[in-house]
């Protein structure tokens, strides 16, 4: 029976697109810590995928959007965790530890788009200004309840919230910068009760 090439040759070109969107990410995230976003080119990071550059724009519209895409990868997930752990059933104790747990998971499961999320916050976070749930807007909003339930001592919920992410949030630069060793979960006893000792100043 003769082969039908032409459906052979679809599913072939359908398969090597699949296989070239990982590559091109991958490549994108070590280029972009290293390079940064600007300095780094579509072609550089085709040529480190090892794909042709109109493979890359078949799956993104140029670098930007590519970015901002793999940015928002770990920020929407950051989001629903926090909310999950946060709003969960235990002492703030458990909680504060539930949530420092699942972020440090998230670290050592992709150490790689960890650290791009981390290191580009200040040029992403503009496009969360109208957003409720993104990871900081979450914990704001539960620190305040906290607040009212008497949990917490009164105070600024932006700005505790500032400080308990800020407690975390350092500790993975310090990370980045092979200030830390080994992976980050191993801290995560020790960060959440920093986190719980700033809640509860």
């Amino acid at each position: 029976m003769a082969r039908n090439t032409s459906v052979s040759k679809a599913d072939g070109k359908k398969q090597r697109a699949r296989n070239a969107r990982p590559k091109i990410e991958r490549a994108a995230l070590k280029l972009f810590i290293h390079e940064g976003v600007d300095a780094a080119t579509t072609r550089e990071i085709a040529e480190k995928a090892g794909v042709s550059e109109g493979a890359l724009y078949r799956h993104y519209k140029g670098k930007d959007e590519l970015a901002l895409s793999l940015f928002m990868e770990t920020h929407n997930r950051l989001g629903k965790m926090m909310e999950q752990a946060l709003s969960g059933e235990g002492s703030l104790e458990d909680k504060v530890h539930a949530a420092v747990s699942a972020y440090c998971e998230l670290a050592d499961e992709d150490f790689l788009l960890f650290s791009f999320h981390l290191v580009s916050l200040n040029r992403y976070l503009p496009y969360d200004k109208k957003r409720v749930d993104d990871p900081v807007s979450i914990t704001e909003r539960i620190i305040g309840g906290l607040m009212k339930a008497g949990i917490v001592p009164e105070g600024d919920p932006a700005l505790k919230a500032a400080m308990a992410l800020g407690v975390v949030m350092q500790a993975g630069q310090n990370k980045i910068y092979n200030r830390l060793p080994g992976p980050l979960s191993q801290h995560a006893d020790a960060l959440a009760r920093a986190v719980v000792a700033v809640l509860k100043s």
